[in-house]
């Protein structure tokens, strides 16, 4: 009997150590999402964008297939701007959710990377608040690409939420409209032990960024130390 409870228990703690190591790789597949976008050369965010972002979420290797079956959906991340104005480092990441999807893919690749900015306060709020469908809770469009690309533009200037894609080495503004997003809770709970929301874990800085994390805080801090309006 003590031999059944035994190997009862280490059962467990090996699917919850692979549950963690799962959410791990997806928050470092984000940061090498992130790096690759912004090291591609001409094309890639622009700066000033970027540097005028409120938050970051990231969705690496969304496959196509999952939008074909209903309620399947693509995981990633959401790290923010920490400070009462947003003028302090990048917060640790929460895992969050993509899902719904008649949205497309527009560039047809099998496996397909999304990095979203938030632009401004409004649309954080409704990111962090609850469940937000893009295009209704909040107003999202296609990103411009490439280093010299404008950023007073009037979607720009009026989109509360940015969107990219690349499939396939191939990199574009895309529009995500109909589709939503939310905090991924029983992933958040595996990452940091406990019960957390995206809010909680994004806003204030008090939630320590997990050594997974690291790589890709720090490399935001580095390209975009600053916020500006």
């Amino acid at each position: 009997m003590k031999l059944r409870i035994l190997f009862a228990a280490l059962l467990c703690t090996s699917f919850s150590c692979l549950a963690q190591d799962k959410e791990e790789d997806r928050i470092k597949n984000s940061y090498t999402v992130m790096k690759e976008i912004m090291n591609a050369p001409d094309k890639g965010i622009p700066r000033d964008l970027l540097n005028k972002a409120e938050c970051v979420i990231i969705y690496p290797s969304v496959l196509k297939a999952a939008f074909i079956v209903g309620g399947s959906y693509g995981r990633g991340i959401i790290t923010c701007r920490t400070g009462a104005n947003h003028d302090g480092k990048w917060s640790a990441p929460a895992m969050f959710a993509l899902e719904g999807g008649s949205f497309g893919f527009q560039i047809g690749g099998e496996a397909t990377d999304f990095v979203l900015l938030v632009m401004n306060d409004s649309g954080a709020n409704s990111v962090l608040s609850s469940k937000v469908k893009l295009g209704a809770d909040a107003s999202a469009a296609a990103g411009p690409v490439g280093r010299s690309a404008s950023a007073e533009t009037d979607i720009v200037m009026k989109a509360e939420i940015l969107s990219y894609s690349r499939a396939r080495g191939v990199f574009a503004g895309v529009s995500l409209e109909g589709s939503t997003m939310r905090s991924d809770d029983s992933a958040n709970k595996k990452i940091y032990g406990k019960e957390l929301t995206a809010k909680e874990i994004v806003q204030g800085g008090k939630v320590r960024t997990p050594a997974s994390a690291q790589p890709l805080v720090s490399y935001l801090n580095k390209i975009t130390p600053r916020h500006t309006k």
